[in-house]
């Protein structure tokens, strides 16, 4: 078997609001829960595992989806349509752009955690500046 990511755990203020939102962005089911946590499954068996912090600070961390012409099209429409803040760079210094690096798109957006999430069409280093 090759090296897989199977799953990673995101702390959560309210995991059932963060999974929704999550889902809802992306466009995909919000899974069952499975013990303390809520999972949201993207297309290639990775799931997002919510987790309440319990009052703990939370450390923003980043995850990256990549996504369809057709998807960026959809996700970007919902973030625009829920008017969730964007930009076109992780440090948010180009807000209301996207970015076009290697000739696809690229949309950075906070979830309601502080969680930096990026929808990219195309994967770094794979054409164009």
């Amino acid at each position: 078997m090759s090296v897989q990511l199977n799953h990673t755990i995101v702390a959560a203020r309210d995991k059932e609001t963060s999974a929704a939102f999550l889902a809802t962005m992306l466009g995909v089911p919000v899974g069952p829960r499975f013990g303390p946590f809520i999972p949201v499954e993207v297309s290639n068996g990775v799931t997002l595992d919510f987790i309440d912090a319990g009052g703990e600070p939370i450390a923003s961390q980043h995850y990256a989806f990549l996504v369809s012409e057709g998807e960026f099209d959809a996700i970007f429409g919902r973030i625009r349509e829920v008017g969730v803040d964007y930009y076109a760079d992780p440090h948010h210094d180009r807000p209301r752009q996207i970015n076009h690096r290697d000739g696809g798109r690229g949309v950075y957006f906070d979830d309601p955690n502080g969680h930096n999430l990026e929808i990219l069409t195309r994967p770094y280093g794979s054409g164009a500046a």
